[in-house]
């Protein structure tokens, strides 16, 4: 089911840029949010109640797709409703119990379910597949991600540059890894690690969601799978005593509210993807990685910061692939799946190619 038109759910900056890239790209967009849109957009922005099933319904009766840029929490219902409709669904939720209630729903759709469509879980986990197929043998694929401020200040050297409710989710969730072949959970805010990136000091550590369905897919065939968020030093320290010793992970929506509150977003940011693979070819061990920083960047007539565009250009160009049938039309679509290369060549797609350094 080849479509032109999609409906993208929420307007922060993250759906509008994926809605502008969208159409740019050839699609026939519908823009729904709670508010009107402070400036003018290139396409009809209708206003809808996001949290009424009633309302969906009506919203998506026209469109032959639909993108959520929602918070993670609205998603599951949002894909019963486009599943109950035939719609192809995508969304960037990083949300291990959503991707579950879609996973169920994927076995009798008409349409595409794609969730998980943003850089990670999203972009990474294709990158990271791409560089396993190139070894005889995987034993390892570490995938690392951080969005940050370019110029940090005080201790935590953070910015709420992303929604403060899908952090908190991802730093007080179980992680899935594949450790010496073996499928299991660990704690978030563990393993750390050090790491470089165009010599700045940089630390990394367990963080949920990350990894999408890897876990399930290499079972069996990559020994050892795990993901973990990049911040500057200190930041994790600081992130378990405030979760863990003052007990904000039993108050998870106010935990939210501060942290947002002492550390609001930023226009000057840098996106951090340290990727890597070690594995065989021709019996010869081998490392073969993809590291880059992503920085603020002109789109769509304005200026869009790093963790917006690389968030928006990932989701844009897996739904350019579905369209132009590059990619399957029905069923769940694994982000592991997409080939890389043709990814990279997709109208949104080649900012990653162009973007980075």
């Amino acid at each position: 089911m080849l479509f032109t038109k999609i409906a993208v759910l929420g307007l922060g900056k993250v759906g509008t840029l994926a809605a502008l890239l969208l159409h740019e790209s050839g699609f026939e967009v519908t823009a729904f949010d709670m508010k009107a849109p402070r400036d003018p957009l290139p396409f009809p922005v209708q206003p809808a109640d996001l949290k009424s099933e009633s309302d969906l319904r009506q919203a998506l009766g026209g469109v032959e797709a639909v993108l959520s840029c929602l918070p993670y929490h609205l998603n599951a219902s949002l894909a019963r409703i486009a599943h109950g409709l035939g719609l192809h669904y995508f969304d960037l939720t990083e949300d291990v119990p959503t991707t579950k209630a879609i996973i169920d729903l994927s076995k009798t759709a008409k349409g595409l379910m794609a969730p998980q469509c943003g850089l990670a879980p999203g972009f990474v986990g294709i990158v990271g597949s791409d560089l396993a197929r190139q070894f005889d043998h995987c034993r390892s694929i570490r995938m690392r991600v951080g969005a940050l401020p370019r110029n940090p200040t005080g201790l935590m050297g953070y910015a709420f540059n992303w929604s403060p409710e899908g952090v908190v989710n991802e730093y007080l969730n179980d992680c899935e890894v594949i450790e010496e072949g073996q499928k299991k959970l660990v704690s978030p805010m563990e393993w750390i690690e050090t790491l470089y990136i165009d010599g700045v000091r940089l630390e990394a550590f367990t963080t949920s969601g990350g990894l999408g369905t890897m876990c399930d897919t290499f079972l069996g065939k990559v020994d050892n799978i795990d993901y973990k968020t990049i911040r500057y030093p200190g930041h994790v320290q600081l992130m378990n005593f405030f979760f863990h010793e003052l007990l904000m992970r039993e108050r998870r929506e106010l935990a939210g509210q501060i942290l947002t509150h002492a550390k609001p977003p930023v226009d000057d940011d840098v996106v951090y993807v340290h990727v890597a693979a070690e594995g065989t070819v021709n019996g010869a061990l081998r490392r073969k990685e993809f590291v880059r920083a992503y920085y603020p960047l002109e789109l769509a007539g304005a200026r869009r910061t790093a963790i917006s565009w690389t968030t928006s250009a990932s989701v844009a160009s897996v739904i350019e692939m579905v369209r132009d049938g590059a990619l399957p039309a029905q069923g769940f679509l694994r982000q592991e799946d997409i080939p890389l290369a043709p990814y990279l060549k997709t109208t949104t797609g080649k900012l990653f190619q162009t973007g980075g350094r």
